[in-house]
């Protein structure tokens, strides 16, 4: 990509995910961050400053979207660069994730579609949860895995949403320990969205996978409602199979173990 056609005066590669191609950048003479991959990824960038806005309008600390397109073959996000570290105030982060989950809609959805990684994540709106979690999220990501020739059988898990009628709360969507931070002072930071309005459970369920966050976290976030502990593993299914689908089978075990667990629970 020609940095200079972005007004770009230096560019030094960081780590920041493992799809997009990310820099520490200068724009006139600021330091921004700047993520780029291919053309057709345009919207997937849109996408993430849509969500990154509506975290900040929550209240959140996040950064700032700057501007986004495409330029030439390449798409790009330029954004805030925050210094951010991997450890911090983890009992403001539950407070902020509290904050966050108060922003409640009409419907569960969202205004547009957006991405879950490179996934298409469609946000058509419900007024059923647990219509909107099977038909939104659970079976396309099994349609998914179907396609990319994984014998996955869902049968009827999402029955395990009978009965349960959340809030729809304003959830951050991809909560995992990669994408919050810290400020040098200790303080949260939100990043890589994936936003949409649905049982706030999802999010606090996505932290608990790959290394979950500390008990601080958790104790400032309060409880949860009786069937969490089930529920969780429901809205994590969700995500081990978007593993699945962007990673390939070294998370096909831990798929089918917990639809096994799923299955039992019915």
């Amino acid at each position: 990509m020609n940095f200079e056609q972005l007004g770009i005066t230096a560019a030094e590669p960081v780590s920041g995910g493992c799809i997009h191609r990310c820099y520490r950048a200068t724009l006139f003479g600021r330091a921004v961050f700047l993520k780029v991959n291919d053309a057709r990824l345009a919207d997937a960038f849109a996408a993430e400053a849509d969500g990154l806005a509506a975290l900040r309008a929550a209240g959140c600390t996040a950064p700032e979207p700057l501007s986004h397109g495409a330029a030439g073959a390449s798409s790009f996000l330029l954004m805030e660069f925050l210094e951010l570290k991997s450890r911090g105030d983890f009992a403001a982060l539950g407070k902020m994730l509290t904050a966050l989950h108060r922003r409640q809609g009409e419907r569960f959805g969202w205004a547009r579609d957006n991405y879950i990684g490179s996934t298409p994540q469609a946000n058509g709106a419900y007024e059923s949860w647990t219509q909107f979690w099977r038909e939104r999220r659970l079976g396309p990501q099994v349609a998914l895995a179907k396609r990319n020739g994984y014998d996955i059988d869902a049968g009827n898990v999402a029955e395990l949403l009978d009965g349960h009628a959340p809030a729809p709360s304003l959830l951050h969507g991809d909560l995992w320990s990669g994408n919050a931070g810290f400020l040098a002072g200790g303080a949260p930071v939100l990043f890589d969205p994936a936003v949409y309005y649905g049982d706030r459970e999802a999010d606090l369920a996505m932290t608990e996978l790959f290394g979950g966050f500390p008990p601080e976290f958790y104790s400032a976030y309060g409880p949860l409602p009786a069937g969490y502990e089930v529920r969780k593993h429901l809205y994590n299914l969700y995500h081990l199979l978007n593993h699945l689908n962007l990673f390939g089978g070294g998370y096909l075990g831990q798929v089918k173990a917990t639809l096994r667990f799923l299955a039992d629970a019915l």
